[in-house]
């Protein structure tokens, strides 16, 4: 996340909005550095791109565990990330072009399906 200044920013944030913890917007932040990894250039990154960056990482991160992560912090679909990114931009954590909109996170996989302990153990042992 960075400085100690953002971390209180998303301290004061988790207090006003009670709804995802700290360590929910500091993997939002880790996943947006992961997907810009991944594309392999510093640039605007779309709701989609940044939502699977979220799925990779949470795959590679939490393996089979990452919908029981997501559903501790709160998050039960791709809409939740985009109110997460909004709720950063909103306090100045994170930028948006004005193409950029929260139904660009509307329904980009299903939960169910994209963190499916099954999958995430066969991708874990794939990648070992």
């Amino acid at each position: 996340m960075g400085s100690v200044d953002a971390l209180e920013q998303v301290r004061q944030l988790v207090r006003r909005r009670r709804k995802h913890p700290v360590d929910a917007y500091a993997f939002i932040f880790d996943a947006l550095d992961y997907t810009l990894r991944r594309i392999g250039e510093r640039r605007h990154v779309t709701g989609q791109e940044l939502c699977e960056g979220i799925r990779e990482l949470a795959l590679e991160q939490f393996g089979p565990l990452a919908a029981t992560v997501f559903r501790q912090w709160g998050i039960e679909s791709t809409r939740d990330f985009g109110r997460m990114v909004f709720d950063l931009v909103d306090v100045g954590l994170m930028g948006k072009t004005e193409q950029d909109d929260i139904r660009d996170f509307d329904d980009v996989y299903d939960f169910a399906e994209a963190f499916d302990p099954q999958r995430a153990v066969a991708l874990c042992m794939q990648n070992a």
